[in-house]
Parts: structure tokens; C-alpha cells; sequence
């Protein structure tokens, strides 16, 4: 049940406790408390509104920022990581394979404020050594959902 009602409430957080217990062929109660232990044991962290922003009048920038550094001796990459991640800019931070280390993921109002956080503060931390940022200029599909989807006009054409 648990895979099953992990694969649902990743597309869906909003889902009908009821609807749920029914797809999975169980009580609403046994729902509530599996979901209850997911989030205790950490495996349910969060429930996020995936929102286009293009859509609306907030501007906002996202920037992909790779950033090789220098291991401590007996941690790792977790120390650095853990000090880039505290910073309220930062919205992800993953350890990657290929000729850099981390990458971070953040958002600002605009590139001036995205570049600025790079130089001043993430540059300038003690392990970096470089740093390569991308900055995102439009986003297709985010999270499994197409974010520009055209709706094709299926009306049949009239020719004199």
C-alpha cells in the first residue's frame, strides 16, 4: 500500500483522504495513519503547489548554479553542503557526478540578485573553488507537469 500511495499523493497532495483509500482498497483511517508514520519517519516531507509563474505578475528568477569545491577531510561534501542549503535563497542543493560537485538551485526577484548571491556569498565560502551558473530561461515541464501546454483547435476548418 505504501508505494502505491506514495505514487498517488506525488501527483496529487490534494486527493480526497476517501478517493485515496478507495483507489487503494482500504479504510480512510488506515490512510490517515500510514500517512501520519510517512510523515514521522521523514519519507513525507512536504506538500507543494507547483505553480507557473510565468502566469502571473511576480517576477522571478531561477538559476541552476554547478559549483565544484573542496571535500573536508572526515565529512565530505555535507558540511559545505549544509552551508550553502541555510541560505534562504537557496531552494535545493544536490551532490552530482561530472566535473563539478553540487549543484544549487535558487531564485531571486531578478539576475542582478541572483548573480550578486553567487559572488558574494556562495564564491566566497572557504571550500569553493568555481563556480558555473545557468540561469533558467523558460521552463517547459516542471515535476511531471507541462507548464505551456497549447490546446490544439480541433474545429474543422471552413473553405469557401
Amino acid at each position: 500500500m505504501r508505494d502505491e500511495l506514495l505514487a498517488i499523493i506525488e501527483k496529487n497532495s490534494r486527493i480526497d483522504l476517501k478517493e485515496l483509500a478507495v483507489l487503494l482498497g482500504t479504510q480512510e483511517i488506515d490512510v490517515v495513519n500510514e500517512l501520519e508514520q510517512m510523515e514521522a519517519d521523514g519519507i513525507i516531507c512536504g506538500y507543494h503547489t507547483l505553480i507557473n509563474w510565468e502566469k502571473t505578475s511576480i517576477d522571478k528568477v531561477t538559476a541552476l548554479i554547478e559549483v565544484r569545491v573542496t571535500p573536508q577531510r572526515g565529512q565530505g561534501f555535507d558540511n559545505i553542503a549544509e552551508r550553502i542549503y541555510k541560505y534562504p535563497e537557496v531552494q535545493s542543493v544536490y551532490l552530482i557526478s561530472g566535473g563539478f560537485d553540487l549543484m544549487v538551485i535558487l531564485e531571486g526577484k531578478t539576475l542582478r540578485e541572483v548573480s550578486s548571491f553567487v559572488s558574494d556569498k556562495l564564491s566566497t565560502l572557504d571550500s569553493v573553488l568555481s563556480t558555473a551558473t545557468h540561469f533558467i530561461l523558460k521552463k517547459y515541464k516542471e515535476h511531471g507537469c507541462i507548464l505551456n501546454l497549447k490546446i490544439e483547435d480541433e474545429r474543422e476548418m471552413i473553405t469557401p
